[in-house]
């Protein structure tokens, strides 16, 4: 049976050229070849043939090969992974203190047309897949023209690396990075070519493959930074660059549970069609053939029947591999959040949160880290002073307001008792006013416009009409109508697409608020394919903006129909 681990016994790196792994990395790789066949799905699964299916004794090669063909993986760790991921990058990271200019450059941060929420994203699951991640802030060289943009490594392409203690802080002094690139080959053709870039503070080395299968400098040059401007985030840290796999437990079930359902796969093949048993028939007779459309003719006393088993062992390999599942749905988010990935009840839910929140909140702080030193780098590339810093999402699992919590909010409010600011406040927090929601800009607006927190309304009885919303959704919105609705009269405008989505959005909603008829604000919400009730979420969030006095855009990967949008 195939295993991610070594033995226990080190490997020890022979690091003779610029291309040579170092020791750590040698004895961190034997945990990287599980996982990456796992994401490569059933395809890159059954080219591992008897590495990961192993053939059993006296099993001819063809049936080995009938059995493989029929051997289908389950995508339990990938979709684990894009969830973990999700869920760090479920709400836009908050940028503070950040330059316009950086900012304008964060929309394409790689220079691949990604901007810093779907770089997140992807560099996230880099890190949870092999337990750490790095990101060099690279730029031309200095003399040169362009910006800097971020580059992501994966352990696989960190070969080697050193370090020394400067000031009571340990820093790289040199690393060793591999890269693939595409060079052109003829006239239309392109080809790949296998670089390792080699850096210093203040320098660096390009060194390529030639046909020879050397490694020969090609460019070198100065940077403006006087250290390496790489920055590193870990979800399993063991030493400077060295981690285990949080999630290879979760990869060992995986793969066990492909060995379980292509055995019961094969059981079933074989078994499920009856054989025909003939008792009393002489041996010496000629062959028979049996058939829908054929009928026998047997000797007095004989017999003739199907036999099939009976299936009580399948019965076993069946809840066996609903244990596997369970194993990997609890163990998955109980090993990085505490949290099953099954029904549970609110409060249980609160409760695994409460326990398991801790790791998790390791990996954001450890996100969050990376792209403050990036910003950091960036800023003195750029050689401004101030480089701003980041928030990363800590809200893993959706905590929206329920309606007889704002109910009671909006009591208290109404009584004097809390301020509009805590009003707000608390909204926000419970994911009612959306995730670009400014609190601030809110208030100035509101007192702006005569809502002065010293003159609340005393509270009045409310007749119900045909027309009111008693109901706790129906006085938010009210509430809201009086901070948002334009003075002048206006046609709303609801627009809706079906489109496909990328990064699991469920739906992408953009808001247009008007002032005076005027257009004030645009701000856009991303509701994601594992938020809970992503399809009552839309139905709030648009519902509360077109009450509110919104223009409302949006594009979702359901319909119209299936959403309850009638056209006018």
């Amino acid at each position: 049976m195939y295993t991610a681990f070594s033995g226990g016994r080190q490997r020890i790196g022979n690091v003779t050229a610029v291309n040579d792994p170092n020791t750590a990395w040698m004895n961190m790789e034997p945990h990287w070849g599980l996982i990456e066949h796992l994401l490569g799905g059933t395809y890159k699964i059954r080219k591992g043939h008897r590495k990961f299916l192993p053939q059993e004794p006296r099993e001819l090669d063809e049936a080995y090969d009938n059995r493989l063909q029929r051997s289908v993986l389950s995508p339990y760790y990938v979709r684990l992974e894009r969830m973990l991921a999700g869920m760090l990058t479920r709400k836009p990271v908050r940028l503070d203190d950040v330059s316009d200019q950086i900012r304008e450059q964060l929309f394409d941060v790689d220079l691949q047309g990604n901007d810093l929420q779907t770089w997140l994203f992807a560099t996230a699951r880099v890190c949870i897949r092999y337990g750490h991640v790095g990101v060099l802030v690279d730029a031309p060289a200095a003399g040169q023209s362009g910006r800097p943009y971020y580059v992501t490594y994966t352990p696989r392409d960190i070969l080697g690396w050193r370090t020394e203690l400067s000031d009571g802080e340990q820093k790289l002094i040199q690393l060793r990075l591999q890269e693939k690139i595409l060079v052109p080959d003829g006239l239309y053709g392109e080809k790949e070519v296998t670089q390792v870039r080699v850096l210093t503070p203040g320098a660096f080395e390009i060194h390529q493959k030639d046909a020879k299968g050397d490694f020969r400098v090609v460019e070198e040059g100065r940077t403006s930074l006087s250290e390496i401007p790489f920055s590193v985030a870990y979800s399993n840290r063991m030493g400077v660059l060295e981690s285990i796999p949080p999630l290879a437990d979760i990869a060992e079930l995986n793969l066990q549970h492909y060995q379980t359902q292509s055995d019961l796969s094969n059981q079933l093949h074989i078994s499920a069609v009856p054989m025909l048993a003939l008792f009393g028939f002489p041996a010496s007779a000629e062959e028979i053939s049996a058939g829908p459309g054929e009928a026998l003719a047997l000797p007095e006393g004989s017999d003739a029947r199907y036999i099939e088993p009976a299936g009580n062992s399948y019965d076993a390999q069946f809840r066996r591999l609903d244990q596997i599942a369970s194993q990997i749905n609890e163990l998955g988010l109980a090993a990085v959040l505490g949290a099953k990935l099954v029904g549970e009840t609110a409060e249980a839910k609160r409760i695994d949160r409460s326990q398991g929140d801790s790791t998790m909140m390791v990996v954001a702080q450890q996100m969050q880290d990376l792209i403050d030193n990036c910003l950091r780098f960036h800023a003195e590339y750029m050689g401004e002073a101030n480089a701003g810093s980041s928030l990363v999402n800590r809200d893993f699992m959706g905590t929206r307001l329920e309606p007889q919590e704002i109910q009671a909010l909006l009591q208290l409010y109404t009584a004097g008792t809390i301020t509009q600011e805590t009003l707000l406040l608390q909204l926000e927090a419970g994911e009612v006013l959306g995730d670009d929601f400014d609190v601030e800009n809110e208030l100035e607006a509101t007192q702006a416009g005569g809502l002065i927190e010293m003159q609340q309304p005393k509270p009045e009885p409310v007749l119900e009409t045909e027309g009111t919303m008693p109901e706790a959704e129906g006085e938010l919105m009210s509430w809201l109508d009086n901070l948002r609705k334009p003075e002048r009269p206006r046609k709303q405008v609801l627009f809706f697409a079906k489109e496909e989505l990328a990064n699991e959005y469920f739906a992408v909603i953009r808001l247009t608020w008007f002032q005076q008829g005027r257009v004030e604000s645009v701000r856009e919400s991303h509701i994601h394919l594992y938020d809970l009730d992503a399809r009552a979420e839309f139905h709030s969030t648009v519902k509360a903006a077109l009450r509110a006095g919104a223009d409302v855009s949006a594009l979702s990967i359901a319909t119209a129909e299936e959403l309850g949008i009638e056209p006018s």
